[in-house]
């Protein structure tokens, strides 16, 4: 390339080295700002991919609002393909599967029966109740699958078009002693976890006494009943009075608690929701939550259970003055009056 030459004056010469060519300076640019634009694509791929992954987990202890929380659906909407029945018009219909887990009395078997009024909702039942269906976890597999693939009759069935289906699952069925394989099960199948709690432990454990001690007694003309529909057979079995243990009485309550603990603990990364019964009976929009949360369409709920203990827990413990006299002063003396 021609070098340019200066001339100011006829002593002076100057010698100017040649211009860098715009064409290579251009390229350069170019070669750059691409270098950037793949990084930052990368950036924001791996942004949303993390997103992504978040996000396929919902966790709900209130109200959910779909606006407040973004989450995919595919993983939770399922089309079965029984082997006992054919869907027919409702195939192309998704289902959604879900899990109670709960304790022995804290109103789960009222709870169930106020989803199964809902006319797209089957709950099977304790169905993990019978030992042989969780002898291992290859059997408690065997039935997991038979439920969710709708193959399992029952009084609560709505095959063809059952928009929600699962059935109760108390914590001492084998739940907790194999979490892990139960957790990796829900996350890979997107099962929906429902838990069900009570906060008075000190009424769920009359209950459960008084339960235990009729199966045995048969209260009911020589039939044993867990839950009541009448008002004359919860007056029945409420006579009832049990003894509690006062030696143990704070290390049972400490044990419920932690069993409650573990199990939040255990299956937090599920798509679950909180519940206690208490709440429930309450303040009965909550159901409208859970019917949030399962993706069905609102309906009344309705259940024929009639309460059994009713009233001051006075009524129903026969060693209530030991009872009131070891749990005063800890951190369980609210239980001695909570009411609802």
């Amino acid at each position: 390339m021609a070098e340019y030459i200066c001339l100011f004056n006829k002593d002076t010469l100057i010698i100017k080295p040649p211009k860098k060519s715009p064409l290579l300076l251009r390229m350069a640019v170019l070669v750059f700002s691409m270098v950037c634009s793949v990084y930052i694509c990368l950036v924001c791929l791996r942004q949303i991919n993390n997103k992504a992954k978040t996000n396929s987990i919902r966790v709900i202890e209130g109200p959910f609002h779909d606006n407040e929380i973004e989450v995919s659906e595919m993983l939770y909407e399922h089309y079965p393909n029984p082997k006992t029945f054919s869907r027919a018009e409702c195939e192309g219909n998704p289902v959604r599967y879900f899990a109670i887990l709960s304790m022995q009395r804290s109103g789960s078997g009222w709870f169930e029966s106020l989803l199964n009024s809902h006319i797209n909702v089957s709950s099977n039942g304790e169905i993990f109740s019978v030992r042989s269906r969780r002898e291992n976890f290859s059997t408690i597999v065997q039935n997991l699958d038979k439920v969710y693939n709708l193959d399992w009759l029952s009084s609560a069935a709505k095959n063809q078009c059952s928009a929600a289906v699962g059935f109760k699952w108390m914590l001492n069925q084998g739940l907790m002693e194999h979490h892990k394989e139960v957790l990796e099960y829900f996350n890979r199948r997107g099962v929906f976890a429902i838990f069900l709690f009570r906060r008075n432990l000190l009424r769920r454990m009359v209950s459960d006494l008084a339960n235990s001690y009729d199966r045995r007694a048969k209260l009911l003309n020589g039939t044993h009943k867990a839950h009541v529909h009448s008002a004359e057979e919860a007056e029945k079995l409420s006579e009832y009075k049990p003894e509690i243990n006062s030696t143990s009485l704070i290390t049972d309550l400490k044990n419920a608690e932690l069993t409650v603990a573990k199990a939040l603990e255990y299956f937090n990364s599920t798509s679950h929701i909180i519940l206690y019964y208490e709440d429930i009976f309450k303040n009965r929009t909550k159901l409208k939550d859970v019917q949030q949360f399962l993706g069905l369409p609102e309906k009344e709920l309705t259940s024929r259970h009639v309460k059994i203990h009713q009233g001051s827990l006075r009524e129903h413990i026969k060693n209530w003055d030991d009872v009131k006299k070891t749990l005063t002063g800890t951190a369980f003396e609210h239980f001695l009056n909570s009411d609802y």
